[in-house]
């Protein structure tokens, strides 16, 4: 397990959310990333696309799949040994 550290704007857009049912997803979501970034159900990737914005190696996870607009969690391993940083959340671009 590793402590899943986030950013003023992910608190900010998760505490924005409104349906209660994508609410839970990212919760869920969170809670798989801190237990295992590997778990198959994140389907967890390197996302280089954002590596420049945050001077960091920046992965993808999936809080929905196979649906319009679906919402992803970005983050990067730190900056403290057994830490992720969540950087971004929300519709896939």
């Amino acid at each position: 397990m590793v402590a899943v550290n986030t950013t003023e704007s992910v608190d900010a857009v998760i505490r924005g959310i409104r349906d209660k049912a994508l609410a839970k997803k990212v919760v869920k979501c969170l809670i798989l990333l801190g237990q295992d970034h590997r778990h198959t159900g994140l389907g967890s990737h390197r996302f280089e696309s954002f590596d420049s914005l945050y001077a960091e190696r920046i992965w993808e996870s999936y809080v929905e799949n196979r649906t319009p607009s679906a919402w992803r969690i970005w983050w990067f391993f730190g900056p403290e040994d057994g830490t992720i940083t969540v950087v971004d959340i929300g519709p896939h671009p």
